[in-house]
């Protein structure tokens, strides 16, 4: 089989900055945030092996772009918020430029199933991981070089909340890194169809898509705590195979909660647009093995 966490075919980057207002606000540190139930659900216990088999890992320019977001040359304190299984943990602690960069890594995720995948799989005695939120990580205040999130904000249900605690646990200068991996829809003819199919089970869910979360900069929380946001963008080719198509479209917390024959349905559909393959570049057909059309967004926002 071929890895689900396979390389870079191709790299391309943008840049775009965006103003806004500033405004100001009082911290505070009152928990009310509350996790989607589709989330809930879909990353329950029992889902999580297989999210953490068939999610893909972060490709090594974006790990690298990342470490020249904070300027400090000392080990950094580092709160990965939403951390899941473990996927970007991993990652980030496996990197070369990050080998001595860590000093230590505090990881925050609310989901039980996650949270245990994450101990089993996470190895690193400067890392470790407790329950909590967006709005609530249990972090002192002024601890954080840098915040993390990695294929999580998209469900924080409190954007002012979050920026006020973002905030609060970041030092002077420090900054928060949100980062996203996505199937490129404009990479191939079958992304797109992919896509469709297993979109129109969303439910109303505030996918990363939609981009419900660039509510978060329009917030008086955020703008008088942060300078504007910094965007960049990757374009890339992952791996692919039938195999690691399928689990990913299954590891979709809205595909994941479906009544077992609707399920099965979306899997039909699933194997016939990889069946028709329209747009698809083989790497070596004979193996099944074909090029997966991804982008990696980065939001950069440095505290004031």
């Amino acid at each position: 089989m071929i890895p689900a966490q396979a390389g870079l075919v191709s790299l391309r980057a943008q840049r775009f900055v965006f103003a806004s207002s500033t405004l100001s606000s009082k911290l505070t540190r009152t928990m009310t945030t509350k996790v989607h139930t589709i989330a809930q659900t879909g990353f329950g216990t029992g889902t999580n092996e297989l999210y953490d088999r068939a999610r893909p890992s972060y490709q090594t320019e974006c790990l690298s772009y990342i470490r020249q977001v904070s300027k400090s040359t000392e080990p950094l304190s580092i709160v990965e918020i939403g951390a899941g299984t473990g996927i970007f943990t991993r990652a980030l602690l496996a990197h070369s430029e990050w080998a001595t960069s860590i000093g230590t890594l505090r990881a925050i995720e609310p989901s039980d199933g996650m949270r245990d995948v994450w101990t089993k799989t996470v190895n690193d005695n400067r890392s470790s991981i407790v329950k909590g939120t967006f709005d609530n990580t249990g972090v002192e205040d002024g601890w954080a070089d840098l915040i993390i999130i990695a294929q999580a904000f998209h469900w924080c249900p409190d954007y002012g909340k979050a920026s006020a605690e973002f905030g609060r646990i970041l030092k002077k200068d420090g900054a928060v890194v949100f980062i996203w991996n996505l199937e490129d829809r404009d990479g191939a003819g079958w992304v797109a169809q992919l896509r469709d199919r297993i979109e129109a089970h969303e439910k109303g869910t505030p996918q990363f898509r939609l981009g419900l979360w660039r509510k978060t900069f329009s917030t008086p929380e955020y703008t008088s705590l942060f300078h504007p946001q910094e965007e960049e963008e990757w374009a890339y080719h992952l791996l692919a195979n039938e195999q690691i198509v399928t689990d990913r479209a299954q590891s979709k917390s809205y595909i994941a909660v479906l009544p077992p024959d609707e399920k099965a349905k979306v899997m039909e559909d699933v194997k016939g647009i990889l069946e028709r393959g329209d747009g698809r570049v083989w790497i070596n057909k004979e193996e099944g093995a074909y090029q997966y059309p991804y982008k990696t967004y980065i939001v950069v926002s440095r505290k004031k």
